[in-house]
């Protein structure tokens, strides 16, 4: 997995970075969460390692503009941090945060937080890959949607999407459908 980390403490990013590289995950480090963000932007790590408090932009909000930017693959937030209590909790659940690390970090943890955020993010693609499919009809070709109609193929895709359908007959279809009739 390609992790990012975003900690403005030099001695804590290398800290970080050193056990991340031992667990075989390839590491983008950042100083700070307004050149974490920059970096996610370019690398799309899936998983995200933060500090909570950092100069230009802290943890929470460096989450929350992930979490803001439209994208189709799920970045798993894991946040690190001093402090303690439900209401630092809740605050950071609320931004977004999907898992908490307390300073300062244990190797062995992070690294059973990482497997736990690998299955994680497994489980979310196989739901998106099963989300991608669609019931289709083996007769008809009718699709069903989410509130179980059945429509036309073409009418449920110009729905959901820009497309627009032209018609043409491919050559076997006028071979099989076509010339028959043009041999009567």
């Amino acid at each position: 997995m390609n992790v990012l980390i975003a900690e403005d403490d030099p001695i804590s990013r290398l800290v970080l970075h050193a056990i991340l590289i031992a667990a075989g995950h390839s590491v983008t480090a950042a100083k700070d969460g307004a050149e974490a963000l920059d970096a996610w932007r370019l690398t799309q790590s899936r998983i995200v390692i933060s500090d909570w408090a950092m100069p230009e932009m802290d943890g929470l909000e460096l989450c929350r503009r992930i979490r803001e930017e439209v994208h189709d693959r799920y970045t798993y937030y894991i946040l690190l941090t001093g402090r303690s209590g439900r209401e630092s909790y809740l605050t950071a659940m609320d931004a977004g945060i999907d898992d908490f690390i307390t300073k300062p970090v244990d190797g062995d943890e992070l690294k059973a937080r990482l497997r736990v955020a690998e299955r994680i993010l497994g489980l979310r693609k196989r739901m998106d890959d099963l989300e991608g499919l669609l019931p289709i009809c083996a007769y008809c070709k009718r699709i069903r949607d989410d509130q179980e109609h059945w429509s036309g193929l073409e009418g449920y895709i110009e729905q959901r999407s820009g497309a627009e359908f032209s018609h043409g007959i491919c050559p076997d279809c006028y071979k099989k459908h076509i010339e028959p009739q043009l041999d009567r």
